[in-house]
């Protein structure tokens, strides 16, 4: 039988996983339910599992023959939205949804999972299933220093992400740079609190903070080569308690992201152009970041692999190259900067069944006829690499 007859039979059960992992989305740190679930599916197939970080979960399937190890990484972890759907299998934790498309990752490594499990006589080498918690806010160092490139060491290590932005049916590919490396920042401003009503006796954070706002966009405007991608965003400013009270403290907090490797050059200046405003308007501050991910970068050859692969799958005018890569980050850097790594994008968008929307929206939907797509991408991508 082939891969895509013996998914379509599974077609159904991929649908209903990734429905219940959507009814029962989880934070990171606390997916409880879904790395359970998981942990009980792939046991079922007699594929070995272990815990990692916690609720992270790592399958493996060792193959009949010896060879190489490829891993397949999903991200399993929730966002926190009041789902706003309308959908029969909304989320039924108040608060929290599956607003990125992690549900339907999940679903379709666990099928990639079921599928490669009959085959394992078959299989030369290893296959391992990685189910990767709190992907939102960088959990992917947290496996890694639990040990989740040992035992055994992959020699590759591949992702995808449903992606809304990209047509139904199309797979987005690029080699090199396809999302930017982010660094989220906090600013704190500290001048003198005093009276509204006497600003010449106080040292006012939140006047300082509104020219700190400019230096930062005129640094990214006018300093900032446009040809190498960096955006920076203040996304959240706090200061003060009373419409009269001259605050002791502001706080900005954004993120700086760059497509390109010369990102500790821009914290550097950035930082460098904040003490000096904050200098120069007799204000102090302190300047913390913290990194969300480095910057993911594709391997040349593993590329071609995907691109082949696709080709089979959606055809070559189905493959997208150009607006594929982003600003936007994903933590599957952290593997592929250490091993070689492949990430690309599967499109789910369709107007006519609104699931076009942006990411991280109480609206967001994915299209469900793209789940085999995935599954059949992955199975055929492990037996390409390992070459069964």
């Amino acid at each position: 039988m082939s891969i895509s007859k013996e998914i379509q039979q599974l077609r159904h059960e991929l649908i209903k996983l990734r429905r219940d992992f959507h009814t029962h989305p989880e934070l990171g740190l606390k997916e409880i339910r879904t790395a359970c679930a998981i942990e009980d599916y792939l046991t079922a197939l007699g594929i070995s599992v272990r815990r990692c970080a916690g609720t992270g979960v790592i399958g493996v399937l060792k193959g009949g023959k010896p060879g190489k190890t490829i891993m397949l990484r999903c991200d399993i972890d929730a966002l926190p939205i009041y789902e706003q759907t309308g959908l029969h299998f909304s989320s039924q934790n108040p608060g929290v949804m599956h607003a990125c498309g992690h549900d339907g990752h999940i679903a379709m490594l666990l099928i990639t999972a079921k599928i490669l499990a009959t085959q394992r006589i078959e299989i030369p080498g290893c296959v391992m299933f990685l189910f990767q918690l709190n992907e939102e806010d960088a959990g992917a160092e947290m496996m890694i220093a639990d040990g989740a490139l040992e035992n055994p060491r992959p020699d590759a290590v591949c992702g995808l992400h449903l992606w809304s932005p990209i047509d139904t049916g199309k797979i987005g590919i690029v080699p090199g740079p396809i999302m930017a490396s982010s660094y989220y920042f906090k600013v704190v401003i500290k001048g003198r609190g005093g009276h509204g009503g006497a600003p010449h006796m106080a040292i006012n954070p939140i006047d300082t903070a509104s020219h700190v706002l400019t230096a930062i966009k005129s640094f990214q405007t006018v300093e900032l080569d446009a040809r190498f991608p960096t955006v920076i965003s203040v996304c959240k400013i706090h200061g003060g308690t009373k419409e009269i009270i001259i605050p002791e403290t502001v706080e900005l907090e954004g993120s700086i992201r760059c497509l390109h490797d010369q990102d500790e050059a821009v914290r550097r200046r950035f930082k460098e152009i904040v003490e000096d405003v904050c200098h120069a308007y007799r204000c102090n501050c302190s300047i913390e970041f913290k990194c969300g991910n480095t910057m993911l970068n594709n391997d040349g050859k593993l590329t071609q692999i995907v691109k082949q692969i696709a080709r089979e799958v959606v055809g070559e005018e189905n493959i997208q190259t150009e607006n594929v890569s982003v600003m936007l980050g994903d933590d599957f850097a952290e593997f592929s900067r250490r091993i070689p790594g492949v990430y690309y994008f599967i499109g789910i968008g369709s107007k006519e069944k609104k699931t076009d929307i942006e990411h991280h929206s109480p609206f967001f939907n994915i299209d469900e006829d793209t789940l085999p797509i995935g599954v059949e991408m992955q199975v055929r991508l492990v037996q390409e690499f390992l070459g069964g």
